[in-house]
Order: structure tokens, then C-alpha cells, then sequence
């Protein structure tokens, strides 16, 4: 099973990216999904999460009102907008088989490699 993250780079602040994970079996339909970011020194942390249906969503309140996530069956977007500085960082889809969203990185068992998110100031 393989979870191919993309879509991370360089941007201004108050720019905008869209990331895509798409899982590689089409079983992942019924996972959840989430996005973790993780920087150097720092544990990863929550961002945001989806339920398998689309139909429930979870964002980190330092993300609140800025970044979406949207699925289209087994793949993944999460678009930020009004980025900043502060959400540099090595961007991580997760999904986990149980279809309820959660936000502790243990729960779930598939990560895909991680892209790299660095905003300038």
C-alpha cells in the first residue's frame, strides 16, 4: 500500500498550495484521511482530517479558516490559503483503515513520504 503525496514547494506568505495524496488500492475508499506537518526538533502534529465519506472534517486551530481538505474517493487535498511562515514544514497524508476521523498521529497506521511546505516571509 502506498500513499504518493504531492503538490508542496515555495511560496509567499499569504500564498496558496494544494497538496494531493492519492492512496494506491482503491480499498482506501472507506479510510480516513489526514494531513500531519512536522518540522525539525518538533513532533508531528495534527493539521487536518477527513472521514471516508467526505462528510466530516478536523482541522489544528492554527489552520482554522485558512486550509480546506476535500477527498475524492481514495485521494486527498488539503489547499491552504493565507499561508504562513509558520506552516513551513514536511507536509504527511495518513490514512487509517477505521473510517472515523481522529487527530492523533498513532491512529493512523498508513503515511505516504512527505512533501516539503515552506513559506517566505
Amino acid at each position: 500500500v502506498q500513499l504518493q503525496a504531492s503538490g508542496g514547494g515555495l511560496v509567499q506568505a499569504g500564498g496558496s498550495l494544494r497538496l494531493s495524496c492519492a492512496a494506491s488500492e482503491r480499498s482506501f475508499i472507506t479510510s480516513a484521511m489526514g494531513w500531519f506537518r512536522q518540522v525539525p526538533g518538533k513532533e508531528r502534529e495534527f493539521v487536518a482530517a477527513i472521514n471516508w465519506s467526505g462528510g466530516s472534517t478536523g482541522f489544528a486551530d492554527s489552520v482554522k479558516g485558512r486550509f480546506t481538505i476535500s477527498r475524492a474517493e481514495n485521494t486527498v487535498y488539503l489547499q491552504m490559503n493565507s499561508l504562513k511562515p509558520e506552516d513551513t514544514a514536511v507536509y504527511y497524508c495518513a490514512a487509517k483503515r477505521r473510517g472515523i476521523l481522529t487527530t492523533t498521529p498513532r491512529d493512523y497506521g498508513y503515511w505516504g513520504q512527505g512533501t516539503l511546505v515552506t513559506v517566505s516571509s
